[in-house]
């Protein structure tokens, strides 16, 4: 980004208050902001609290060594207790902690009683292969419980684990085993995918081919498939883990004990292992899905879409939410198998109250129509979250009208892998809601929008987002890399002590945050930084248009040139002056500045199976470059349709 401020172009007026009922109810009300402002360390030792803790800390924060952060000093306590084991011994233990929907519609229900027994057999087996607290198990699996009750079983044993998403290559497999030093791999002989099974047991054996530490390859039974077989290295799950005893001890760990590495990519190419403690990181993601999501663990039902692979599955499918005692539905499958109303059949099935994706799901429904979710029977949600990026006002309607039936209350959401839980949010029953804000920080986090130079800009500016005060679930650092980890977040504004999170973000009028994605992702167009979301949520807001991609390519007389990729809503044709008409639309909506000077209608958009739009193809594209690597892309012949049609872009 230039010095020039980012332009703040998009405005809403659209306000959405809770509905009475909820507000009269939610678990967090508006004390909460004036607790954490009249005494933040009190209020986070509040929230410490509601977990169980088998020796008291000792200090608060230590942050002598900044950015090097400490929580709950002195502190102990079992990660996997509190989220299993105390709510069996509080007579909890007939309640259902997971129901298991399976691609192909198999389906389990697992009580907490039954995942305690499992966690205890898993531990046990991990330890009879030789893992001690502090080894390192990287576990590289699908959407089943077994995954689960792997991550909950390194927990218990104090052995940090690294999850890889299943959908991602040997190689980056192998990368991640050997920077983490990783003993032992959890695996399984495949899933089910798009109504075919996934191989996945191949893929891990060419990861761990030669890899110095690993010593075993533990393999889950999942679709039954002949798999390549080690007999030296691999061993059965349902052989060994079923043989262990299903009484375990757990034992009390250090707050600042290594919980698990969370690899995100790097721009050096090298991924960044990001580590997370124990107890800081448990209480955070415990008292954010407890005030966020607002869950009443003997009624609700709660869905989290995510992967296990991202920090989503980790902070809001495994720890956040069983530290609450939820009952929740894990699922196997894509939104689209065998039909495009799965995921409303999953909301129907389970009765599920609380829902939570990603903007990219909900414009991929809007485009299949809503029609679909219409089928359904969707009454018993009553709550709605976003989570991955910016959501486009119009998605953000769309999610709210015919998801929520224009009552549910939508807590979108910001925080990041190394952020470790949310920073900023609605709180369901106090915020009156503005589509596409993430409004403001929750109580106890401090976030700001700061210029080139570390100054906070006033309201209706935009600028740099920053987190200016430490919080509980912190990245403690760099995995063996405490220097790249000091360079990577804290260097671009050491003066002032601030964390960088690498996002663009504004404040409106009323001081409330706007999230614009990357600033790699700000184009500078004629001397001015505007953001590719705002140009994004603008032609999202016209009727005919479900999604949108935005690039600046190089232009010899504007710096940039706007070049917007746009899908069609279902049953909207690509009509002559429609790109005409959508220009018009976005001059209309933010100025003729952020005008797009092409747009090209696509089938789809170039996304990685998480969902994020990999922005930078569409610029090789844009640009008439060589299109990079397309190997993280849950589809890859989707950048040879788009290159294939833009020459026929229509141009001013």
């Amino acid at each position: 980004m230039s010095n020039e401020a980012l332009s703040n172009l998009l405005h809403e007026e659209r306000r959405f208050a809770p509905p009475a009922e909820f507000a009269a109810a939610a678990n967090v009300t508006a004390e909460a902001y004036a607790a954490a402002e009249a005494d933040r360390l009190a209020f986070w030792e509040t929230q410490a609290r509601r977990l169980h803790w088998a020796e008291p800390w000792t200090e608060t924060l230590d942050w002598s060594d900044a950015p090097f952060a400490k929580w709950f000093v002195g502190g102990k306590l079992n990660v996997a207790y509190n989220c299993v084991d105390r709510h069996v011994e509080a007579g909890h233990g007939e309640q259902v902690a997971i129901h298991f929907e399976g691609e192909p519609g198999d389906s389990r229900s697992i009580t907490y009683a039954e995942l305690q027994r499992e966690v205890s057999k898993a531990a046990n087996a991990l330890t009879s292969l030789g893992v001690v607290a502090g080894d390192r198990v990287a576990i590289y699996m699908p959407m089943i419980p077994e995954t689960v009750v792997a991550m909950l079983a390194c927990a218990r044993i104090g052995a940090p684990h690294s999850v890889v998403f299943a959908a991602f290559a040997p190689d980056a497999l192998r990368s991640r085993i050997d920077d983490a030093g990783a003993k032992v791999l959890i695996t399984a002989d495949g899933y089910n995918r798009r109504g075919s099974v996934a191989n996945l047991k191949p893929n891990a054996d060419a990861g761990v081919e030669g890899a110095e530490t690993l010593e075993k390859v533990l393999v889950v039974r999942r679709t039954g498939h002949e798999v390549p077989w080690n007999a030296e290295r691999d061993v059965w799950w349902h052989e060994l883990v079923d043989a262990q005893s299903d009484q375990h001890t757990p034992e009390a760990f250090d707050a600042e004990h290594p919980l698990f590495i969370l690899y995100t990519s790097g721009t050096t190419g090298k991924p960044k292992g990001i580590l997370h403690t124990s107890g800081g990181y448990l209480t955070q993601a415990s008292y954010t899905h407890h005030a966020v999501f607002d869950l009443k663990p003997d009624t609700d039902v709660y869905w989290c879409t995510a992967d296990v692979g991202w920090v989503t599955g980790h902070s809001y499918i495994v720890y956040g939410p069983l530290s609450n005692r939820v009952t929740q539905v894990l699922y196997e499958g894509t939104p689209d198998t065998p039909h495009q109303g799965r995921f409303w059949e999953n909301v129907q099935k389970y009765k599920i109250s609380l829902l939570y994706t990603a903007p990219t799901a909900i414009r991929t429904f809007m485009k299949w129509g809503e029609s679909i979710p219409a089928k359904f029977d969707l009454s018993s949600l009553r709550l709605l979250g976003s989570v991955g990026e910016p959501i486009n006002p119009e998605a953000w309607i769309w999610y709210r009208e015919f998801i929520g039936g224009g009552r549910c209350p939508i807590v979108d959401t910001w925080w990041q892998t190394e952020t470790g839980s949310i920073m900023i949010s609605p709180l369901p029953g106090v915020t009156e809601t503005k589509p596409g804000s993430a409004m403001t920080p929750l109580p106890g986090i401090s976030a700001n929008v700061v210029e080139q130079d570390g100054t906070v800009v006033p309201n209706g500016g935009g600028g740099f987002l920053v987190l200016d005060k430490p919080w509980p679930s912190m990245l403690r650092g760099i995995w063996g890399d405490p220097q790249r980890y000091k360079d990577t977040y804290w260097s671009r504004f050491a003066e002032q002590g601030y964390y960088f999170a690498g996002d663009g973000a504004k404040k409106d009028e009323d001081g409330h945050l706007w999230l614009l994605g990357r600033v790699d992702d700000i184009m500078l167009v004629s001397g001015h930084n505007i953001s590719t979301t705002e140009v994004e949520s603008a032609l999202v807001s016209h009727p005919k248009v479900a999604e949108a991609a935005v690039v600046g390519a190089k232009d010899e007389i504007t710096g940039q040139r706007i070049v917007a990729f746009v899908i069609l809503r279902g049953g909207n044709a690509e009509d002559e002056g429609l790109d005409d008409e959508l220009k018009a639309h976005v001059s209309k909506a933010l100025g003729p500045i952020a005008k797009p000077k092409q747009i090209q209608f696509v089938a789809e958009l170039p996304k990685t199976r998480s969902g994020k739009i990999m922005r930078r193809l569409l610029k090789d594209v844009a640009e008439d470059r060589a299109i990079g690597d397309t190997t993280t892309l849950a589809d890859s012949t989707v950048m040879d349709l788009i290159a294939s049609k833009l020459p026929h872009a229509a141009e001013e």
